[in-house]
Order: structure tokens, then C-alpha cells, then sequence
């Protein structure tokens, strides 16, 4: 198997997502020992934001950082124990709210794919980005 990072490389539909852990410098930590749940959003996902809202973010490191970890959570938290709670303390300090009443929602991102493994963690693909509040 292989971390986090290598995964989301491999997967192939993270480009943005991995071109922004980079420019944060967030690649060492999540190719750590973890376990870390990560909710990802596809390429697709970063495409809905609006026009020149990535760019802004590779620019403003700080913001970026924080958008990021707010996708993280610490510990390895399955599809299983995710449909058990309302909400979930993230990496960034915020909370995400957790819906599973009809399908699986983290905030507004609806969760297409669960359970990624990762030899670090698990990955949770969604099709929104988090943005804190």
C-alpha cells in the first residue's frame, strides 16, 4: 500500500489537490505516521470553486494551509464510524458536520467515494471543497 500522498498521486483525480498540499507544505506531515482521515476533493470539486479562487489560494499560503487541514482529520475514521457522528473536530481546529441520513454529507460535500486505504490513514473522496467558516 501506499501514504496518503502516493495514493491521491496514483488516483490521478487529485492534481489540485496535491499541487496545494505541496505549495503548502503539508506533503512530510500527511506521508507521516498518522492515521489520518483525509476528505478529498476531486479535481472536479476544485473546479466548482469561482474563477481564480485556487490561484488566490497558491498565492495566500496561510489560507491555503488552513483549507487544507480543514479537510484532515486526525485518526483513521471508516465509513463505519463515520455514519455513527454528527460531526468531527478537523486537523484545522474547526469542526465539519457529518449528515448520514441519506448518503454520507461532510458540510455541503457529499461523500462519492469512502474508504480509501492508505497504509497512513483512509481517504474519503468528496465532490465539494470544505471551506471553513
Amino acid at each position: 500500500m501506499a501514504d496518503i500522498v502516493d495514493t491521491a498521486v496514483s488516483a490521478g483525480s487529485f492534481t489540485t489537490l496535491v499541487a496545494a498540499v505541496k505549495a503548502a507544505g503539508l506533503v512530510e506531515t500527511l506521508k507521516g505516521a498518522g492515521p489520518f482521515t483525509v476528505f478529498a476533493p476531486t479535481d472536479e470539486a476544485f473546479a466548482k470553486l469561482p474563477a481564480g479562487t485556487v490561484e488566490g489560494l497558491l498565492k495566500d499560503l496561510p489560507k491555503l494551509k488552513q483549507i487544507l487541514t480543514y479537510h484532515v482529520v486526525a485518526g483513521k475514521v471508516m465509513a463505519a464510524d463515520v455514519v455513527k457522528l454528527t460531526s468531527a473536530k478537523t486537523v484545522e481546529g474547526s469542526e465539519v458536520k457529518i449528515d448520514a441520513t441519506s448518503g454520507v454529507k461532510i458540510n455541503n460535500a457529499t461523500v462519492v467515494t469512502p474508504d480509501v486505504a492508505a497504509d497512513n490513514g483512509v481517504i474519503h473522496i468528496i465532490d465539494t471543497v470544505l471551506l471553513p467558516a
